[in-house]
């Protein structure tokens, strides 16, 4: 048994602490997982625990993702009628969200002056972790910080893409879900399936579609967007 062994029922509490929260208080920036962060890594700092550590002891947690991911299709076959209805609508929105999602944040970071390393680094922040790290080191880029940027990216659509579409008065559930999926992954889609089940199978689906074009079209982008911006 690890030495950190209290490190999954640490991570339990942390997080049905924070969906408490996030269930009573109804706050879109009270998103379980900034608050189990919240939690979780001050009693790390303060503990003086390494990281690897306490991975070690919640790893139980991480080979449980796999299956997660796996479950996200029971909706999508659920919507299967709808989906062939408009597939052609769905392929069209995820390739466009694709393409807006590698170019504007790998222009933005050379505008800026980033590397191209770097640049690797940033342009699959929308996809889910494992393909975001498996295209960025086939582009030279550094998987580690692109797995930090996909975080982000997915805390973001998490807490404030629901916000936004609401704002924008996007009611569709299918055109919602397809954004969320586009843009903010599995932490995206996660939310959506907690709010609404239709939406949560449509940010499914194109979490899945849009990890596919991005692996496929990435390495053939990426050197044009080198020779445009860089």
């Amino acid at each position: 048994m690890s030495d950190a062994w209290w490190s999954l029922p640490l991570t339990l509490a942390a997080y049905f602490i924070a969906r408490q929260l996030a269930a009573r208080l109804k706050i879109s920036l009270i998103n379980p997982l900034l608050v189990a962060m919240a939690i979780i890594i001050p009693l790390l700092l303060l503990t003086h625990t390494p990281y690897t550590r306490y991975f070690a002891g919640s790893a139980l947690l991480n080979q449980l993702l796999q299956p997660a991911v796996v479950a996200l299709a029971l909706p999508l076959y659920e919507q299967l009628h709808q989906i062939r209805a408009r597939w052609k609508t769905i392929i069209s929105v995820c390739f466009i969200g694709s393409i807006t999602a590698m170019v504007s944040g790998t222009a933005m970071a050379l505008w800026l002056g980033a590397t191209p390393e770097i640049a690797a680094t940033i342009l699959p922040k929308s996809v889910t972790t494992p393909i975001a790290m498996a295209v960025s080191a086939s582009l030279h880029g550094i998987p580690a910080i692109s797995a930090i940027c996909v975080l982000i990216a997915g805390v973001f659509g998490a807490v404030l893409g629901h916000m936004l579409l609401n704002l924008l008065r996007v009611r569709q559930k299918a055109s919602r879900g397809l954004a969320i999926g586009n843009a903010s992954h599995a932490l995206g889609t996660a939310r959506a399936a907690e709010l609404d089940y239709q939406e949560g199978a449509f940010s499914s689906l194109a979490l899945v579609i849009c990890g596919i074009i991005t692996s496929l079209l990435a390495p053939l982008l990426f050197p044009l967007l080198l020779k445009w911006f860089g």
